[in-house]
């Protein structure tokens, strides 16, 4: 995982990574899902791990965003970033009932 710098982009371009890395894990799980569905298993399994990968670079931009208010500095509030974070938010819910789903499938022989 590379190393996020926020510091020389702007508010936007920063909501803007949380959309791209959310949106890039959202498709990962519900192409996993897809997947199981057809059979191909170990796939499914690698997609769900692609997706954690992209969760932890979302994760990372919005602790630092955290940090940065923490610390005192003011972070602007928008629309867009509200819409990040549902963004973020959403696709975190969607993924543990993926892979809960899956869990069970596999433990019913589905």
């Amino acid at each position: 995982m590379e190393k996020v710098e926020l510091d020389n982009l702007t508010a936007e371009q920063v909501n803007f990574m949380l959309i791209l890395h959310s949106g890039n894990a959202r498709s990962k799980v519900l192409q996993a899902l897809r997947e199981y569905r057809e059979g191909n298993v170990e796939e499914a399994d690698s997609l769900l791990v692609q997706a954690e990968e992209d969760l932890k670079q979302a994760h990372e931009i919005h602790f630092k965003m955290v940090q940065k208010e923490a610390s005192g500095e003011k972070v602007e509030f928008a629309l867009l970033l509200m819409h990040a974070e549902d963004h973020l938010m959403s696709t975190l819910s969607m993924k543990e009932l993926v892979k809960e789903l899956i869990e069970l499938f596999k433990q019913k022989n589905i």
